[in-house]
């Protein structure tokens, strides 16, 4: 095996680079924390919502960019949709797929969440449907953020071992513990700071590789080869009618399953303002697709490359099944060795960068709405902080271990990411635009959403269906993984989406339900065992945590930002409602009315 040095040492650079930033960002919030007294568990986990547009716009766009319902990502998995001669460019759903999903979240989303002055996505659904049942929708929360991490450092792995020929392990857990590490220390800082840098890096390797690679002799004319076959099908794709609803599942799942992701409501809800959050929405939408352009031109080339002509050789990556990796093996093999590793290194560095985040969001949602505020309420900040650090480097170890012997990695991503949609997605607009929910419809949403998904089984999983939906089909395909070739079902129904309003429904259904045979008295009182209906969660205090009130639309100018002491106020809300009597209560929920609330805060 032949190490290439300049990609080593490319790569290194690069690494280094995030690393200074990171460590920098670190110390930059660690003085100007203690400068303005800040609580330091809030600090790194939504940045003091001091962030402001140039950085805020960036790590929003940069984190979004990076993700992707893709093997190895957004950038990585945008370029081989366009290239695969089975999908082409009509496949690759992901640049308007997420850039919809940003607008759709800052339009509607992004202001109630941040106005409210919630530390993490978790907060709502605890503050209405109570702590077991915010642990409950915690474990689909971390199960996307975990598995995410581990797929991006596999994804990583498996590039860095085949373009500069180093170990596998090697390669993930270098990755793994520079993120760790600058998250341990900085938090959201560190992350957000490193984001503007892999930005850049990612932005000015991949156009500068472009010209190079679209030059090169091996490369056919990509406008051609877009509608005609030059060395495989034409890389504009099509859409089969049999496979319509498929597209519209899958256009579905990133539009609208992007949005209930703690990577994304951290960065929302560490801006300094409501309006200031939808803005950063609107910046990362535009950017989302300003950044694809690159990707897809780098597809386009894979597809418009005669690859005898090159020193890759005669066999196509997508015959080798490297298809995955069409990006840096155009980067490798159609420009020159300075190019190459240039943007071979910027793009490894921002790909390890991404999985700090996961790790940093999964760590926070535990500290504060499991451990915090389902267990020790009375929890001071540096318990939180210290709670957070262990969660980190905890989480980060489990990202890397499931990475380096997970053989379904892909799979499991599949699969979390998708009951993120249908069980977390349909609860979130509930919780926050639906009026009389409450946790008994919330547990029949999470159990209908979750078998009619688990139903339709995960072909990357090898784990068969036991609904199947209209117009299901047998194919032989080869296994992403094994790369053997087995039967799998193939639905051809929307069952995603149909999972996923399922859930919706049944979550108003049961809500109203259980609170109709409680108040009629049809089953008596003693038997709420939820406290959701007669005790904790009643009528006049659902309604008003509820629904998005006129608070919500306090302008900028009105908008002061939130003081540092909120969070603690939230948590001790989850709690005393308990504990006072009815009249109380009652009182105190007068005096928050939308009318009187933004003057309390001031």
């Amino acid at each position: 095996m032949t190490i290439h040095v300049e990609g080593l040492v490319a790569i290194a650079v690069f690494y280094l680079l995030i690393l200074f930033v990171g460590i920098w960002a670190a110390w930059k919030n660690k003085h100007s924390g203690e400068a303005e007294g800040t609580d330091r568990s809030e600090t790194i986990m939504v940045g003091g919502r001091d962030i402001g547009l140039f950085v805020g716009g960036f790590t929003m766009t940069g984190e979004t960019w990076l993700y992707g319902h893709y093997r190895g990502g957004y950038i990585n998995g945008t370029a081989e949709y366009v290239y695969l001669p089975q999908y082409g460019l009509a496949w690759a759903q992901a640049p308007f797929g997420y850039a919809l999903s940003l607008v759709v979240g800052g339009l509607f989303f992004a202001k109630p969440m941040r106005s409210r002055g919630y530390v993490t996505m978790l907060d709502p659904f605890q503050q209405l449907y109570g702590k077991r049942m915010g642990g409950l929708l915690f474990i689909p929360a971390l199960m996307g953020e975990i598995f995410w991490s581990a797929a991006i450092l596999n994804a990583l792995g498996a590039t860095l071992s085949v373009i500069v020929d180093i170990n596998i392990k090697m390669s993930v857990i270098i990755s793994a513990l520079i993120a760790i590490f600058y998250t341990l220390v900085g938090g959201l800082y560190s992350v957000a700071y490193t984001d503007v840098v892999q930005l850049f890096c990612i932005f000015v390797g991949l156009w500068i590789s472009v010209p190079f690679a679209l030059t090169n002799p091996a490369v056919s004319d990509i406008a051609v080869s877009a509608v005609k076959k030059v060395h495989q099908a034409p890389w504009k794709g099509s859409i089969n009618r049999d496979d319509k609803w498929v597209w519209i599942d899958n256009f579905c799942l990133l539009m609208l399953g992007g949005i209930p992701w703690q990577v994304y409501f951290q960065r929302v809800l560490s801006a300094s303002s409501a309006t200031y959050a939808q803005v950063l929405s609107f910046l990362a939408a535009f950017g989302c697709l300003i950044m694809a352009v690159p990707s897809v031109l780098i597809g386009a080339i894979g597809a418009s490359t005669d690859w005898n002509q090159t020193s890759y050789g005669g066999v196509a990556p997508k015959d080798k099944d490297q298809a995955d990796m069409i990006l840096p093996i155009v980067l490798q093999h159609l420009c020159p060795p300075f190019v190459s590793f240039f943007g071979l290194g910027a793009v490894s560095a921002a790909v390890m960068s991404s999985a700090d985040s996961s790790i940093l969001s999964a760590s926070s949602m535990f500290a504060r709405n499991i451990y915090q505020l389902a267990f020790r309420q009375s929890a001071s900040d540096r318990e939180i902080v210290w709670v957070m650090r262990i969660t980190i480097f905890v989480f980060g170890g489990l990202a890397t271990m499931m990475a380096l012997v997970t053989g379904t990695v892909y799979g499991l991503w599949y699969l979390s990411s998708d009951l993120v949609y249908v069980i977390i997605f349909p609860q979130l607009l509930s919780v926050l635009f639906v009026k009389g929910t409450n946790t008994y419809g919330s547990v029949a949403a999470y159990v209908f959403g979750l078998v009619l998904r688990i139903g339709g089984g995960e072909p990357y999983l090898r784990l068969p269906p036991f609904i199947y939906y209209p117009g299901w089909i047998i194919e032989q395909q080869i296994h992403p993984e094994e790369g053997n070739i087995e039967d799998i079902v193939k639905q051809r129904f929307p069952f995603k989406t149909v999972s996923m309003l399922a859930s919706f429904v049944a979550n108003f259904i049961f809500s109203h339900l259980a609170k109709y045979l409680f108040e009629s008295g049809k089953i008596s009182h003693k038997y709420d065992f939820l406290d959701a209906v007669v005790s904790r969660h009643s009528g006049e205090i659902m309604d008003k945590t509820t629904l998005v009130t006129r608070s919500n639309n306090i302008g900028l100018s009105e908008m002061a930002p939130v003081r540092p002491r909120l969070s603690v106020t939230l948590a001790a809300a989850f709690t005393r409602r308990d504990t006072l009597p009815r009249e109380t209560v009652e009182e105190e929920d007068e005096e928050s009315s939308p009318d009187s609330s933004h003057h309390n805060e001031e």
